[in-house]
């Protein structure tokens, strides 16, 4: 697997190795997002972690060569850092891509796609249609743009060349081992260091949550069952506002629900997000485990409350990094 010192890849690691008898290589280039610490615990024997990059051709082969298949979790995946600099979102989500699916192709091994909802755009806040499988591509962000590109990249190569793949495009995640950068763990720390959480504009943005292991259980089902060549929506009807999530955030950790500041909006804030998993759930029979946002959110609390040691070396930076844009 690609991204596996990442948020979502390290607990996949997790999942497998607590729900399977797998052994599992990481590759990952251990940018900012991706932290060792996120692995360390994990047994040698089971997993092996090698730094490098998606890119490197002849690294790629070499891995590919060797496994039963590939899930592509690696990508530059936060939207500020993208509109600040969008030349490592191409490399690393399109060029990235298109090194391991010609690796998959040539060696003939399973490939799983992680994507993103973000690739569809945005809806509107009244709008009662949520995103699906047939949704037009819509992307609203260099981040988005460039993940679009590598799902196109994918159906490329199973219909031009009969790669043996599978893609999946989910909602947001939260949980443990989330860069502090990222919305539900920035105002997690944010409160706990004593900090007042940040809003951008008015706070109504929405977004469909779903739980970091209630996702990679998905993804374990479609890489074992899923239908080759299709694509799959993961989402746990997790709709909430920014504004909900910061009050629930503030009242879990025993702080006034309207002890927040808002700050200007972000260029291009795609206005909500919501996806309809029905074809996940009626042809695999996937069903979530946090069935509350609310429980997802306290277990994910609890977490960073008793892992300050993971996280804060890299709060004063992330921290000096939005103040300097105002955020």
């Amino acid at each position: 697997m690609t991204g596996g010192a990442g948020f979502i890849g390290s607990n996949f690691c997790r999942w497998l190795l607590q729900n399977t008898d797998v052994r599992v290589t990481v590759l990952d280039k251990l940018t900012y997002a991706g932290n060792e610490a996120s692995l360390a615990d994990l047994p040698r024997d089971r997993v092996e972690l090698i730094v490098g990059d998606v890119c490197d051709a002849d690294l790629v082969d070499s891995l590919v060569a060797r496994v039963d298949g590939v899930v592509h979790f690696a990508a530059e995946s936060h939207n500020d850092n993208s509109l600040n600099d969008p030349s490592p979102f191409v490399q690393t989500n399109v060029v990235g891509t298109y090194t391991l699916l010609q690796a998959v192709r040539a060696h003939d091994k399973r490939y799983h796609h992680i994507s993103t909802d973000e690739v569809y755009g945005d809806l509107e806040l009244d709008d009662p249609d949520r995103f699906c499988e047939m949704t037009p591509y819509n992307p609203s962000s260099p981040y988005s743009a460039t993940k679009a590109g590598s799902d196109l990249l994918v159906r490329a190569w199973v219909r031009s060349f009969g790669v043996r793949a599978t893609i999946s495009n989910c909602s947001n995640n939260y949980g443990p081992y989330q860069h502090i950068e990222k919305f539900i763990p920035r105002q997690i720390t944010n409160v706990l260091c004593g900090l007042r959480p940040k809003l951008y504009g008015q706070g109504l943005n929405v977004r469909d949550w779903i739980h970091v292991d209630d996702h990679n259980a998905a993804v374990w089902l479609i890489l074992n069952e899923g239908t080759l060549g299709e694509t799959y929506l993961i989402g746990a009807d997790g709709e909430k506002s920014n504004r909900e999530v910061v009050e629930e955030v503030l009242s879990l950790l025993g702080q006034p629900r309207d002890g927040f500041d808002l700050v200007a909006d972000r260029p291009g804030h795609d206005m909500r997000y919501a996806i309809d998993s029905s074809k996940l759930r009626a042809e695999l029979g996937w069903l979530p485990t946090y069935t509350t946002f609310a429980d997802g959110l306290a277990a994910t609390i609890d977490w960073y409350r008793d892992n300050e040691a993971w996280w804060r070396p890299a709060k004063e930076a992330t921290e000096a990094k939005y103040a300097k844009q105002g955020q």
